[in-house]
């Protein structure tokens, strides 16, 4: 079994978590998900919603699977040092590390991003990117895998993200499962990416 720690912060985008969580959580006994925030209290999302936490940073940070949600906080938890350590240290320690909008661009302020490809919300690409300028950013990609690493853009595209890293770990069939046991419909092609055009990007 690999653990997943999938972090929360106060504002952290629901379906940015969720969405992933469902996912990942249809493969049965093979992930045991472990919701991690700095603090023990219920964290509250973007929409209001609390969540109880199962692990504090201060406890563990080697796990086989990482899971970073964005939210507009996001950006202000990089001013966290503890926070910010902490996934340093988690990503090193992680067989796959996962990031779903503007998480991605919290994953790269850490700098373990640096000299990789990654993707983000298009909508805010231009106005969030350059605080990771090491990160060789993809303008046009529903998700981007490089090494251990997938990042997608926005909200829904975690969920395609996702479901790439059940076929990665667990083969395709398992992951057309997963999708199917949900009624989604699974983006395979990670350029499909019609939001770059809307947004300008491309």
């Amino acid at each position: 079994m690999r653990t997943l720690a999938a972090l929360v912060f106060p504002g952290f985008q629901t379906l940015d978590f969720f969405g992933p969580i469902e996912m990942l959580g249809d493969v049965g006994d093979e992930i045991e998900i472990v919701t991690v925030a700095k603090s023990g209290k219920p964290v509250p999302s973007y929409h209001g919603q609390k969540i109880v936490v199962d692990s504090l940073l201060s406890e563990k940070n080697d796990y086989d699977l990482l899971l970073i949600p964005g939210g507009d906080s996001a950006l202000i938890e990089a001013e966290d040092e503890e926070l910010m350590q902490w996934i340093r240290e988690a990503s090193e320690n992680a067989e796959r590390v996962m990031a779903v909008c503007t998480g991605t661009v919290l994953l790269g302020m850490a700098g373990v991003l640096d000299g990789r490809k990654a993707t983000t919300n298009k909508l805010d690409f231009t106005d969030t990117v350059h605080l990771a300028p090491r990160v060789d950013w993809v303008r046009e990609a529903r998700w981007v895998e490089d090494g251990k690493f997938f990042t997608s853009s926005g909200v829904s595209a975690g969920m395609d993200m996702a479901l790439a890293v059940v076929a990665d770990l667990f083969g395709m069939d398992q992951a057309d499962k997963t999708a199917r046991s949900c009624e989604y419909s699974w983006h395979k092609d990670a350029t499909w990416d019609p939001f770059a055009k809307s947004a300008g990007l491309v």
